[in-house]
């Protein structure tokens, strides 16, 4: 037999045997590793500031601005997107609306600088500012005054905690999704949805718990944390559901896209916003856990100024999701998902064996 012949031969038998779909998930292990290594050290291992926005009252002398900036990007290693405000009133809102991350006031009439911070905004960006800032001021002839108008939390110094809840609701809230769909086959499809329900209400209300209660790492704005996580869970088993619905046994790996190499990294939670790439960091704002970390973190630290754009980045992926589910279902019947599909025709092609 010539070989081209031979070699076809044996890749016709490789392909039905059982095991080139564990060699598939083999190569997917390994490709996935690796993106997920990579992901997370790009994001994390060394960031660097591109961006900082800082709010300014009043300002040094024409002659001295241009020079006291650059030698402070400098120092900082990033450029300063410097918004002049009236008074500091004005600057002390913008950092409560996270639009900010420090507030100066300069009095040319003492030679002083006030320096607002807040390290719940991001407490590398802090450090570094309250750092760089009253060493390049002295320079220029100018005292430094510091405060944090919101320090984190002293059971949670490094600001950790929002991001350890958000990765919990991310990944239970899709393998709820992966359970139900393995575990109870027959739901109907709001049954499943029902259930998606109930698994985020319940599994939300005891992590809240435990971080408020138990481990007592944050205190918590309990009802808005647990409604928070709850919506996570919810979306995130949703967008599960939704891929399950279109590329059946396959639809972790979207998710895992989604959710874990880009949600997760570039979420904010572990490293501030102006510390990351600005596309990833713009991206993972609107995925489901940059939304979820933008809405903790703003509960726990900025109590009354909560943005309504977390919820509806949350809000718009859970419909996206219950929708081509549930446009699935009624193309396709009750049991008209891809997943399904796959199920059945396991089934179907281990009773075939069985019979012959």
């Amino acid at each position: 037999m010539p070989i081209l012949e031979r070699t076809a031969d044996l890749w016709r038998r490789y392909r039905r045997s059982r095991f080139l779909p564990a060699t598939v998930v083999t190569l997917l292990c390994g490709v996935a590793v690796a993106l997920f290594v990579g992901s997370y050290t790009y994001a994390t291992a060394n960031p660097h500031p591109e961006n900082i926005p800082i709010a300014v009252v009043g300002g040094v002398p024409d002659q001295q601005s241009q020079t006291f900036e650059s030698e402070l990007e400098t120092a900082m290693g990033s450029s300063l997107d410097v918004h002049h405000v009236a008074d500091r009133g004005a600057g002390i809102e913008a950092l409560n609306q996270q639009q900010v991350f420090a507030v100066v006031e300069v009095s040319n009439a003492d030679r002083h600088m006030a320096l607002d911070l807040s390290s719940a905004s991001g407490q590398a960006v802090a450090a570094l500012l309250e750092q760089v800032l009253p060493q390049t001021a002295q320079r220029a002839g100018y005292s430094v005054t510091v405060a944090d108008l919101h320090p984190l939390q002293h059971t949670d110094p490094h600001g950790l905690t929002v991001f350890y809840m958000t990765i919990a609701s991310v990944v239970v809230g899709f393998v709820g999704a992966i359970q139900l769909g393995v575990q109870a086959r027959d739901l109907k499809s709001w049954e499943r949805i029902a259930f998606t329900v109930a698994y985020a209400t319940l599994g939300s209300l005891l992590a809240t718990v435990t971080v408020d209660s138990i481990v007592q790492t944050l205190d918590l704005p309990f009802v808005e944390a647990w409604f928070t996580m709850a919506f996570t869970m919810f979306t995130c088993g949703m967008v599960f559901t939704m891929f399950s619905s279109l590329v059946g046994r396959w639809a972790i790996l979207p998710t895992w896209g989604v959710m874990i190499l880009l949600g997760n990294p570039y979420s904010g939670g572990s490293v501030a916003w102006p510390l990351l790439p600005r596309l990833l960091a713009t991206i993972g704002r609107y995925l489901p856990p940059g939304a979820s970390v933008n809405a903790l973190h703003t509960a726990v630290y900025f109590h009354g100024h909560q943005h309504l754009e977390p919820y509806v980045v949350l809000a718009v992926w859970s419909l996206l999701g219950m929708s081509v589910y549930l446009i699935r279902q009624h193309l396709f019947g009750e049991r008209g998902t891809r997943a399904d599909q796959d199920t059945a025709d396991q089934d179907t092609g281990t009773s075939t064996t069985e019979t012959a």
